[in-house]
């Protein structure tokens, strides 16, 4: 995600075994968290790289072909902590919210071809990266979140269907958090 050339291999790649793209979710993310003034240059760009710059990549290798087709469905996986910011993470924070800048242009950008561009804000949901926080902090977590539990993958996979499906052909440039309710 972080290779502009690797990504215009696999987007050739899959428009040769495909012919054409009619959904693209850019759900790739890292995390290099620590204090910003502590924050190395490598650890800002690796996380902006993966995060926002190879988002935007796969969105330009695939637009051509949606304007072609005069339709699309572009769907960005970002985070409630590009929505809030999140301490120890300015790279990531600033990443997710960048990509939700980026939704909201292209939306309007892509929006006269019938191509949507939404955005997903995950709050805390249940994966490897989330497994690894100690048991006090994911009790200080669950404790600010109003159905107060952690989501299932299950949870954004039914965001992202529902956005990429037909009843939201009159939505885009949004953001759908899917968080049990964190940053209401």
């Amino acid at each position: 995600m972080s290779d502009p050339a690797g990504i215009t291999t696999v987007s050739q790649q899959i428009l040769k075994d495909f012919e054409k793209v009619d959904i693209l979710v850019n759900n790739a993310g890292v995390t290099r968290d620590g204090l910003s003034m502590r924050m190395s240059e490598a650890d800002w760009d690796i996380v902006m790289d993966t995060n926002l710059k190879g988002a935007f990549f796969f969105m330009q290798a695939f637009q051509r072909g949606m304007l072609r087709q005069r339709k699309g469905r572009i769907i960005n996986i970002s985070s409630v902590s590009g929505l809030t910011g999140n301490a120890g993470q300015s790279n990531y924070s600033a990443s997710k919210a960048g990509l939700i800048g980026l939704t909201k242009s292209l939306a309007r950008e892509l929006a006269s071809r019938n191509i949507t561009v939404n955005a997903v804000a995950p709050g805390f949901i249940v994966t490897d990266m989330t497994n690894e926080l100690p048991d006090d902090v994911k009790k200080k977590v669950t404790d600010n979140i109003p159905l107060a539990r952690f989501g299932q993958p299950e949870d954004i996979a039914a965001a992202v269907l529902y956005l990429a499906g037909p009843d939201a052909g009159y939505i885009t440039g949004q953001v759908l958090t899917v968080d049990g309710g964190m940053v209401m």
